[in-house]
C-alpha cells in the first residue's frame, strides 16, 4: 500500500504568489515536487521602486485560485487527490499572509482536509531535506530579502540561531543599492548582472563586523558606503558612467560575499563545537542563495572546513509553495497535529523563540 502523502503548499508572504504539489513518504527525507507554480509581481511594483504591501495583498487575492489550479493541472491531479493543505502563516506582509491563510482554509474546509500552518522561514530552512538526503542536525545560512541568520537545524520545529543580521538583510541591501544606482527591481539579479562586468577592487568598501567576535552580521553601513561612493562620483563627473556602475556593483557584491564567507567560517566552528560527532553539513537557502558569487564563496568555505555543501536548485531558493508543502510533511512525520481552521496569520514569527531579539528587529519584536 502506498503510504505517501500528497500535499498542496501555498505561499504568499511577500510578492510571489506560489502553489505547489509535493509527494512525501513518512520517515523519508527527499520528496518529489510534482509541480511548482510561481506568479511574480515585479511589473506591479516596478513604478514604486519596491514592494507595496497593499498592491501585493490584492494581487495575491486575485491570483491564488489560478496559481493553485495551474499547480494541480501540471501535477495531473485534482483537489480530490490531496491528503493535506499547507500554507505560509507568517512571517511576512500581513495582507498577503492573510490572503493565503484564508484561501487555504477554504480548500481545507471544502474538502475536509487537514491544514498545517507553516513558518515561511522553516520552509526555507527545511528545503535542503526536500532535495537531498540530509540528516539532522545541519548548519543553515538563511539569506534572503528580509532575513539573514545562521541556524542549527535539529528537527522540523527545532532551530537554534547562532547569529544574524542586526539591521538590513543582504537581499534588502541588494535592493537598496540597485535603487541607488538606477537599476531595476528586484535588485539582486540586477546588481549581479552589472557586477559581472565590474572591477571588485576599485572601491574599498567595508566588511562589516569582521572586527567583532561572533556570527552576527550588518549590511546597513555597507549600503551607506556605496551611496557615498556614488555621490562622490556624481559630484566629480556630473553622473555615473557604465563602468562606474559596474565597479560599484562588483565592489558591493564582493564585500557581501566575503563578509558572509568569513561569518560562515565562524558559524561552522560554533556548530562543530556544539554537535561533535555529526558529519558537518552547510546548507544555504533563501533568495540571495541564488547569487553565484555568494554560492561559490560559501562552497569554498565548506570545502576548507571539510563540510558537505548543499544549495538547493535556484527555483527552490526563492519563495515557492514546494518548501511550504515539504515543511508540513516534515511536521507530519514528527507527529505534529494539524492546525486546523483556527490557524491565524502572523506578521512576525521567529524560528528560535528563545533567542534574544536582534538589534534590528524593530519595536514590534523579532520577525526572524
Amino acid at each position: 500500500m502506498d503510504a505517501s502523502r500528497v500535499i498542496l503548499g501555498i505561499e504568499s508572504s511577500c510578492d510571489d504568489t506560489a502553489a505547489a504539489v509535493v509527494r512525501a513518504r513518512p520517515g523519508v527525507a527527499v520528496g518529489t515536487v510534482l509541480s511548482s507554480i510561481v506568479a511574480g509581481q515585479d511589473a506591479l511594483h516596478l513604478p514604486y521602486g519596491g514592494v507595496v504591501p497593499e498592491i501585493a495583498a490584492r494581487a495575491h487575492a486575485e491570483r491564488l485560485d489560478t496559481v493553485t489550479a495551474a499547480a494541480l493541472d501540471r501535477a495531473g491531479l485534482t483537489l480530490a487527490d490531496l491528503d493535506a493543505v499547507a500554507v505560509t502563516a507568517g512571517p511576512g506582509l500581513i495582507g498577503g499572509v492573510l490572503a493565503g491563510v484564508m484561501f487555504a482554509k477554504g480548500i481545507a474546509a471544502g474538502r475536509g482536509l487537514p491544514l498545517w500552518g507553516v513558518n515561511h522561514l522553516a520552509g526555507h530552512a527545511l528545503t535542503p531535506r526536500l532535495v537531498a538526503d540530509v540528516a539532522f542536525p545541519y548548519l543553515l545560512l538563511l539569506v534572503s530579502g528580509g532575513h539573514c541568520q545562521f541556524l542549527a537545524v535539529a528537527g522540523p520545529d527545532a532551530f537554534t540561531r547562532l547569529g544574524g543580521t542586526i539591521d538590513d538583510a543582504p537581499g534588502e541591501a541588494f535592493d537598496k543599492v540597485a535603487k541607488l544606482l538606477g537599476l531595476p527591481q528586484p535588485g539582486g539579479p540586477a546588481v549581479e548582472a552589472e557586477a559581472a562586468a565590474g572591477d571588485p577592487r576599485r572601491f574599498a568598501f567595508p566588511r562589516p563586523l569582521l572586527d567583532r567576535a561572533g556570527c552576527d552580521l550588518s549590511f546597513s553601513g555597507l549600503k551607506t558606503a556605496v551611496r557615498r561612493a556614488r555621490d562622490r562620483l556624481v559630484a566629480e563627473k556630473g553622473g555615473l558612467t557604465r563602468r562606474d556602475r559596474a565597479d560599484l556593483c562588483a565592489g558591493f557584491q564582493a564585500a557581501v560575499a566575503e563578509t558572509l564567507a568569513e561569518k560562515t567560517r565562524r558559524a561552522l566552528r560554533v556548530f562543530a563545537d556544539r554537535h561533535q560527532g555529526s558529519g558537518p553539513v552547510l546548507a544555504v537557502a533563501g533568495g540571495v542563495a541564488a547569487n553565484r558569487s555568494i554560492r561559490a564563496g560559501l562552497d569554498a568555505v565548506a570545502q576548507a572546513a571539510g563540510a558537505r555543501f548543499l544549495a538547493p536548485p535556484l527555483a527552490l531558493c526563492t519563495d515557492n509553495g514546494a518548501m511550504i508543502a515539504w515543511a508540513a510533511a516534515e511536521r507530519m512525520g514528527a507527529g505534529t497535529p494539524p492546525d486546523g481552521l483556527a490557524l491565524s496569520a502572523r506578521p512576525r514569527w521567529p524560528l528560535d523563540a528563545g533567542a534574544a531579539p536582534l538589534l534590528g528587529a524593530g519595536r514590534k519584536g523579532a520577525k526572524a
